[in-house]
């Protein structure tokens, strides 16, 4: 008499598991990749060729009162485009680093930003650090 067993054991490998635990890993990491991403400021950081260039920074100020300062000392609205031109006239790559106090209308800032535009000044807004 010979017995037979009613579970048949298959040779067959089901890969629905691991199918199901890759997606489920794929999901996990598509989920926090974005919160692993530092919040910075995208910069274009200077590049150096081994020699170095002497530029000359001019520092623009906007105070509360919406006064202007070039490198500390003052100088109506009207006359700001001139002296920067004759300022950074014959400086090779000049750049502005723009200094405006809080609560200043954007205005004053832009119209300060339209100059180093208009004469293919670099400019740099200067922040406080956290």
């Amino acid at each position: 008499m010979k017995l037979r067993g009613r579970n048949k054991v298959s040779p067959n490998f089901s890969m629905s598991s691991m199918t199901d635990i890759v997606f489920l890993l794929l999901v996990f990491f598509l989920l926090t990749s974005p919160a692993i991403r530092p919040e910075a400021l995208d910069l274009l950081l200077p590049s150096a060729n081994g020699k170095t260039v002497k530029t000359k920074n001019t520092s623009v100020s906007i105070n509360t009162r919406s006064q202007y300062f070039i490198d500390g000392k003052r100088i109506k609205e009207s006359q700001l485009e001139k002296k920067l031109q004759t300022t950074l006239g014959n400086v090779q790559n000049p750049t502005i680093v723009l200094k405006a106090a809080q609560g200043v209308a954007i205005e004053k800032a832009v119209k300060v930003m339209d100059i180093a535009n208009k004469n293919k000044y670099k400019i740099v807004l200067a922040v406080k650090p956290e």
